[in-house]
């Protein structure tokens, strides 16, 4: 048995998914994964067939009702909440736009807020933007520059009667952190403070759950896990129906649709319910309720990566010639490295000259790569595996690191 393997099949899994017959080492999946074949033709089928608008009497606009319910109902599936929670818009950075304007109408100055150095920028700068603009006061969370954690003991220091929200990430897309969410969503809810978590890359390695986490309201984004590009965020509805946010004259009041002004691409809330259906499916011996088989296979998941993973981190951290950000106990499969005489950008060209894709810059972390002193020298070079990776491309990504040398 080699490394990460387990009850995911990786070879009939990846034959689910027509993007790897390219060649190519796919390593980039912490800025969206590849698509398997059922989403694909789940929104080509969508497409295929007349969808209207909603609110119609006719088929074609009560097959846009059944789209959008069904999207819904997976993404609640996927995250241990309702359906009646669930807001869906294109992507996640603006969709936490929308949350944060409705909810920064509730707050007053001298109000405070909690946000995190570890966050990816989508979950900071809307709500560091908004107290600026309502004179709150904004507290950091720091991470620990050697380990890349997020202690959760410092938010005993960072909350107080004035603090109305804490936002933090579930994982960082960036250096794969998994700081205790639980243990920050009780400090927060203990002061009083709404929780707002960014699950979109966490959400792709485990399968979250809503109550367990003590999130008030939960981030996801499809492309992070397979889908195609549609976030969520996903609240209990009587906290949503507290909340104005901006819309459209004629757009329903009611909740979730009051979030959501502006038209749905139908096709790909298809996709969105494939992807779903994906993840639940990677199990291919789980059965019971659609939940019940995301577990099975969530955790089939995060077995077969933590092996993968493990071999890629330890091989890397021994390599005198490179740099492995971070060293936290719980991570995604996910991590950024430099170079000893190479800019990241350099290092991602030869990667790609050796057929790997590999992102780097500031990878939308900038408020720790700035903490770090990495965004001087170009951010980072990023590597994430995801369950259609296997132990021979591993293998082949140790030995391009290994190669590279500054010319």
């Amino acid at each position: 048995m080699g490394p990460g393997e387990g009850r995911l099949d990786v070879a009939r899994v990846r034959g689910l998914f027509p993007g790897l017959s390219d060649g190519l080492v796919h390593a980039e999946g912490p800025a969206g994964a590849l698509l398997p074949e059922a989403v694909v033709h789940a929104v080509a089928q969508a497409m295929r067939v007349p969808v209207a608008g909603r609110g119609g009497v006719f088929p074609a606009s009560a097959r846009a009702e059944g789209l959008l319910a069904s999207a819904r109902t997976a993404v609640a599936d996927l995250v241990g909440g309702v359906s009646s929670g669930v807001v869906l818009g294109p992507d996640s950075s603006r969709l936490t736009w929308t949350l944060a304007r409705a909810l920064a109408r509730t707050w007053r100055p001298g109000d405070e807020v909690v946000v995190s150095r570890l966050d990816h920028d989508a979950n900071v700068r809307p709500w560091v933007e908004l107290a600026a603009g309502t004179g709150v006061v904004v507290h950091w969370a720091e991470v620990d520059i050697e380990t890349g954690e997020l202690p959760d003991w410092q938010y005993d220091q960072l909350l107080g009667p004035r603090t109305r929200l804490v936002a933090v990430t579930a994982a960082s897309s960036a250096i794969g952190t998994r700081p205790d969410v639980a243990a920050i969503a009780r400090r927060a809810h203990a002061a009083g403070a709404l929780v707002y978590v960014d699950g979109t890359h966490a959400a792709a390695h485990d399968l979250l759950d809503l109550p367990t986490l003590g999130a008030d309201f939960l981030a996801v984004a499809a492309d992070m896990w397979c889908g195609p590009h549609v976030a969520a965020v996903v609240a209990d509805p009587g906290l949503l129906a507290e909340l104005e946010p901006d819309r459209l004259a004629p757009v329903p009041d009611r909740v979730p649709d009051r979030f959501e002004s502006g038209g749905y691409a139908f096709e790909l809330l298809a996709g969105v319910a494939a992807a779903v259906e994906h993840l639940a499916a990677l199990d291919d011996v789980a059965t019971g309720t659609r939940r019940e088989r995301l577990r099975a296979s969530m955790a089939a998941v995060a077995a077969y990566e933590h092996g993968l993973f493990g071999w890629l981190d330890q091989a890397l951290r021994a390599m005198r010639h490179v740099q492995v950000i971070g060293s936290a106990p719980r991570t995604t499969p996910t991590l950024s490295f430099t170079v000893e005489g190479m800019r990241p950008r350099q290092v991602a060209h030869e990667l790609s000259r050796r057929g790997i894709c590999a992102w780097d810059g500031d990878l939308y972390a900038r408020e720790l790569f700035d903490a770090l002193g990495a965004n001087e020298e170009g951010g980072a070079v990023q590597l994430g595996l995801m369950h259609y990776n296997t132990a021979e491309e591993v293998g082949y990504l140790v030995d391009a690191v290994a190669a590279l040398r500054p010319r």
